[in-house]
């Protein structure tokens, strides 16, 4: 079993630090991958080379030591989603490692206008207001744990973008810097969404939880 520590104080001063420009300094375990292009203009997300493969106890014993410093750093983004998101439902029981958000553990909070997502393929096509936050940490094999940024999907009123079926994306990093919202400030930061998405138009644009990791209806 992979034994890990948290370094007293090591979060907090990640939050001035780790991801905190829209280049996300390449580092040791953070890089811009390849196919990624222009910092400013991703083509998929930042991703982690060497990700920590954990069991459900490991990663959710990391989360809880975690969560409260998350919230704290998305939340002085000023932003309503960042500052509420830990008061709706998680659907996840776990974090679970996701390849599609760059290897970063990540949890999937739903507001009750999105409830509807907790029957996953079965959603249908969620309602305007529905929204999904992911709030993330990176675990790397050394052992060496480092705060993510928070994911935001919602769902505005129709009109605002055909192409994403009006979902809005959002990306806030760990110190609470604003990185891109679609149609908003940094929206060519974050348009690789849209693409990304659209590989699962036939469910909303939705991916959904693996299996082992759903909370059940």
């Amino acid at each position: 079993m992979l034994r890990l520590s948290i370094v007293a104080g090591f979060i907090a001063s990640l939050l001035a630090s780790v991801l905190s420009s829209p280049a996300l300094r390449a580092g040791d375990s953070l890089q811009i991958a390849q196919i990624s292009g222009d910092p400013d203009k991703p083509r998929r997300h930042f991703r982690v080379r060497r990700p920590a493969r954990l069991d459900s106890t490991e990663a959710e014993e990391i989360y809880q030591d975690l969560v409260d410093q998350l919230a704290a750093g998305y939340a002085t983004s000023g932003r309503p989603t960042a500052q509420d998101y830990r008061a709706w439902r998680r659907y996840n029981t776990a974090p679970y490692l996701s390849a599609t958000h760059g290897n970063l553990y990540i949890n999937n909070y739903v507001n009750e206008a999105g409830r509807a997502y907790g029957r996953f393929e079965d959603a249908g096509t969620l309602p305007v207001g529905a929204i999904i936050a992911k709030d993330s940490f990176i675990v790397e094999r050394s052992g060496e744990v480092r705060p993510g940024p928070l994911f935001v999907m919602e769902k505005m009123p129709k009109g605002f973008n055909y192409v994403s079926s009006d979902w809005r994306y959002i990306q806030i990093n760990p110190d609470g810097k604003f990185f891109g919202e679609t149609h908003g400030e940094g929206d060519e930061r974050v348009a690789f969404c849209i693409g990304c998405h659209l590989a699962v138009e036939q469910q909303d644009h939705l991916f959904f939880i693996p299996g082992p990791y759903r909370v059940a209806p």
